[in-house]
């Protein structure tokens, strides 16, 4: 049976820090408070007009450097962003088209702070089908563009970042082994913009009244957060017959630190096993996941078991289980 292996990761966030002491100057907030609630020190932030497609394409372009594949070679490429260019074209033309991909279908899906499990899942079974060879996933999150810095209590959260990865068939027992995906509706007041879709259409009052940019209620989103990741994450472990201590990594959605800490402990899975650069880029939405194994890959070994989760607005949540495809 053909699996399918990721067998090169790219990455980029921006040069721009915008930390604590920065936000200070721009809310009621400080240091300590920030650190204590959500563990984020500082964040990356893009500017100078560039966008999401921007981020991408240093990140695929990076990607392609590393792993000496011929752009024109690739089949397919993916993106999975909830902050794309434009409403359309998908950004993921744009990415194909600036980096060489000439030969490349490309579209968009959108899954929040989702999409890299979603993505992963979706990149796989194109691979499993037998019909494709490279596929190109990538999950980016200009989140600046859809924050309101007048507003404490989201700010301190979101910074930018983006990660790519490729994908190819495989014989060997590594790759993408198994995903579950889940979504609940109800969640969709507590976590959402409010406005800019065809519901509630841009208009001087909403722009007026910052509706868009990200709503969230902190509590409802942390209680849902820390149960759902940690449960997916304990099924999918046991679904596929492992135990904890089998478990090399575990690489859990960015989104606040307390959460990272609840769900890891939850799983009974030792913090040095747990990926976590929450305090240099804060949350980067569906950037997050790969951001953590562009970081981590020089540590990474071959068969490394490896466990993806994450939760994001929906509420849409999942979680992966892969054995890392290669030695760096």
């Amino acid at each position: 049976m053909v699996n399918a292996v990721i067998t090169g990761i790219g990455g980029y966030v921006p040069e721009e820090i915008i930390t604590n002491e920065d936000l200070a100057k721009l809310v009621d907030t400080n240091d300590e408070w920030i650190m204590s609630r959500v563990g984020i020190k500082e964040r990356r932030i893009l500017r100078n007009g560039k966008a999401m497609s921007f981020m991408a394409i240093q990140a695929v372009n990076e990607l392609m450097e590393k792993t000496g594949i011929d752009p024109e070679s690739v089949d397919g490429l993916i993106c999975a962003t909830s902050t794309g260019d434009y409403f359309f074209p998908p950004t993921s033309s744009i990415i194909a088209y600036q980096t060489g991909c000439k030969n490349a279908f490309a579209f968009d899906i959108q899954a929040a702070c989702n999409g890299f499990i979603c993505l992963t899942e979706t990149v796989a079974n194109f691979i499993r089908s037998g019909r494709y060879k490279r596929i190109i996933g990538v999950a980016g999150d200009m989140m600046s563009s859809i924050t309101n810095y007048a507003d404490r209590t989201t700010c301190p959260l979101f910074g930018d970042g983006c990660g790519a990865m490729l994908v190819e068939p495989t014989n060997e027992p590594v790759g993408i082994i198994d995903t579950i995906l889940r979504a609940d509706g109800s969640g969709l007041p507590h976590l959402h913009m409010k406005a800019g879709g065809s519901l509630r259409m841009p208009s001087h009052e909403t722009v007026d009244n910052n509706e868009h940019t990200v709503y969230q209620e902190g509590q409802v989103v942390f209680k849902r957060a820390v149960s759902e990741m940690a449960d997916i994450a304990a099924e999918i472990i046991e679904r596929n017959g492992l135990s904890v201590d089998q478990i090399d990594w575990f690489v859990p959605h960015q989104a606040n630190m307390r959460i990272l800490d609840a769900a890891a402990r939850r799983l009974n899975v030792p913090i040095e096993k747990v990926m976590i650069n929450i305090e240099r880029y804060g949350n980067t939405s569906a950037a997050s996941v790969p951001l953590c194994l562009w970081e981590w890959e020089s540590k990474l070994k071959k068969g490394d078991n490896m466990i993806l989760a994450a939760f994001g607005a929906g509420f849409t949540w999942g979680a992966t289980y892969m054995k890392w495809g290669y030695n760096t």
